[in-house]
């Protein structure tokens, strides 16, 4: 874990010589940001590894010699450092980045493009960077992964609840969200859930965690009920929020400004849960 009181020292993996300039260039804008070195590709990146000896590493997942993960999988055996993908996370790529949070990645991100500006990118990557700068990766490594073995068969759950558990995760939730939600048993109370991710990842790390799980896990839809034994996750780059008809909870999924520079934002969520559901949440 990075000492608050210094710069968090970065190091950059990409293959791209434009991608490597630009995030140096918005990353060394803040002073609590040193750049520290950048690499072509994972065999580079071991090298600056050991001479600039970062606090976090951004990391491409496609490259030349050594694709990312593999490299991801190789770091946190032998030197865990909190690692951030950047990557262009397409709807197909959404597995790979899946892949990443399982092999080590504190958090993803997409590049620069249809889905981000550069100035959305650089001040989301900066705090990012702050938050995994501060996440005991080591710790978390050495702790047996998630079981991965199928749950029980669930039985179907319809009633309504006036109970309501809400999680908002940022940098490192999804580690988080993988060793929390499978402790709860299939009579839960409806969970809504936000981690600050990109588009397409959320479907796949939906199912990973269904997968995992008692309870049935599902990325929301517009509409969708808030039920027993059942959580909802948040799109990616759409806002989810809670509303009431009568007894019965339901989420409100839609896209809108982003709040504090995230889409879907955990501050939408909790401030619509302390509206409909108050102290019964």
């Amino acid at each position: 874990m990075n000492d608050k009181n210094h710069p968090v020292k970065v190091l950059i993996v990409d293959d791209s010589a434009v991608v490597r300039q630009v995030l140096k260039k918005e990353l060394s804008r803040d002073p609590g940001i040193e750049v520290v070195g950048t690499a072509i590709n994972p065999f580079a990146a071991r090298d600056k590894i050991v001479q600039c000896k970062p606090d976090v590493i951004t990391l491409d997942v496609e490259m030349p010699r050594m694709d990312g993960i593999t490299f991801l999988r190789k770091l946190m055996v032998h030197m865990p450092i909190p690692v951030i993908v950047i990557s262009s996370l397409t709807k197909a790529g959404g597995q790979l980045a899946l892949e990443a949070i399982e092999a080590g990645a504190v958090d993803v991100m997409c590049k620069p493009g249809a889905a981000y500006s550069v100035g959305d990118l650089s001040l989301e990557l900066i705090e990012k960077i702050k938050g995994a700068a501060q996440v005991p990766v080591e710790r978390l490594i050495r702790k047996a992964p998630p079981s991965a073995t199928a749950p029980p068969s669930r039985r179907s759950i319809s009633e309504t609840t006036n109970k309501i558990i809400a999680f908002g995760t940022s940098t490192g939730g999804t580690e988080a969200l993988r060793r929390v939600l499978p402790a709860f048993p299939r009579n839960s109370p409806g969970i809504v859930i936000v981690q600050h991710m990109p588009e397409h990842f959320t479907t796949a790390f939906a199912k990973s965690l269904d997968d995992a799980c008692e309870i049935s896990v599902s990325e929301a839809k517009n509409g969708d009920t808030v039920t027993p034994g059942k959580a909802l996750l948040a799109p990616g780059n759409f806002h989810m929020s809670l509303r009431r008809s009568g007894a019965v909870y339901i989420v409100q999924v839609k896209q809108g400004p982003r709040v504090n520079r995230h889409r879907p934002s955990v501050d939408v969520l909790f401030n619509s849960v302390a509206t409909y559901a108050g102290s019964n949440a």
